[in-house]
C-alpha cells in the first residue's frame, strides 16, 4: 500500500496555487507551547525535537509490531507554527523584538492517533531520550474553520509583502481577519531552512477569517 502523504491527498490544505478561501477541518495534532525567538531560542530547538520524536515514534512503531489499531503507512506531515505577541491581532509581521513571540508548534497526526496513542509515544520517547522534557508536549484536537491562505516562496523575513497580499485578497472577498485568542497567525513550513536556499524555501501562510 503507498504511503499517504497529505500533501498529495489534500493539496488544497498545504500547496495552494494561489491566495484562497478554505474551511479547514477538524486534525489531530502533537503539540508544543513556547515563546521566544525561534532563531535563538533553546525553547524554540527543544519543541522541534519533542514533536519530531513523537512523531517518527509513532510513524516507526510498526517496527516493533506496536502500531497502534487502525495504523497505515504515511509520510511525517510538516511543521507547523502558530504565532502572536501580547499585543492583540497580530497579524504575523514580526516585532521590534523577536523575543516577543509567542508561538505553538505543530505536526499533524494521522487519524488513529488519539491521546492514547499520544501516552504511548510519550512513554517511549521518554525512555529513548530521558534528557527531554515530555511534559512540554500535548495532544491537541482543532478544527481550525474558515481561513484565508496563499503559498509564500522565499525568505521568512520577507513574508510581511505576501501578508499585505493575503489581505488585499480578504477585501475583495468580503473578508477581515478574525485573530482571537484561539485563532492565530499560521505558518505551515514545506522546506527545511537547514538544506534549503532561503529564496526556496515555501511556506503556507493562513490567517482565520470572517465574512463581513
Amino acid at each position: 500500500m503507498e504511503k499517504i502523504d497529505y500533501k498529495k491527498t489534500e493539496k488544497y490544505l498545504y500547496l495552494p496555487k494561489s491566495p484562497a478561501i478554505v474551511q479547514v477541518p477538524e486534525m489531530v495534532f502533537f503539540a508544543v507551547d513556547g515563546q521566544g525567538d525561534p532563531n535563538t531560542s533553546p525553547a524554540y530547538q527543544q519543541a522541534l525535537e519533542l514533536l519530531y520524536g513523537l512523531s517518527f515514534t509513532v510513524k516507526m512503531s510498526k517496527m516493533g509490531g506496536e502500531e497502534p489499531e487502525g495504523y497505515f503507512d504515511y509520510v511525517v506531515p510538516p511543521l507547523e507554527g502558530l504565532w502572536w505577541t501580547e499585543t492583540p491581532g497580530f497579524d504575523g509581521k514580526p516585532p521590534a523584538d523577536k523575543n516577543d513571540f509567542r508561538w505553538t508548534s505543530l505536526i499533524r497526526q494521522p487519524d488513529f492517533v488519539n491521546e492514547e496513542v499520544f501516552t504511548w509515544a510519550a512513554e517511549r520517547l521518554a525512555k529513548k531520550k530521558p534528557a527531554l522534557d515530555l511534559t512540554k508536549a500535548r495532544f491537541l484536537r482543532w478544527e481550525e474553520g474558515l481561513c484565508a491562505h496563499l503559498l509564500h516562496t522565499g525568505p521568512y523575513d520577507a513574508e510581511p509583502a505576501s501578508i499585505d497580499r493575503l489581505t488585499e485578497f480578504l477585501r475583495e472577498q468580503g473578508c477581515v481577519p478574525d485573530f482571537t485568542d484561539t485563532r492565530r497567525h499560521h505558518e505551515i513550513y514545506l522546506g527545511d531552512p537547514r538544506r534549503t536556499a532561503p529564496e526556496k524555501l515555501k511556506t503556507v501562510i493562513r490567517h482565520p477569517v470572517k465574512r463581513v
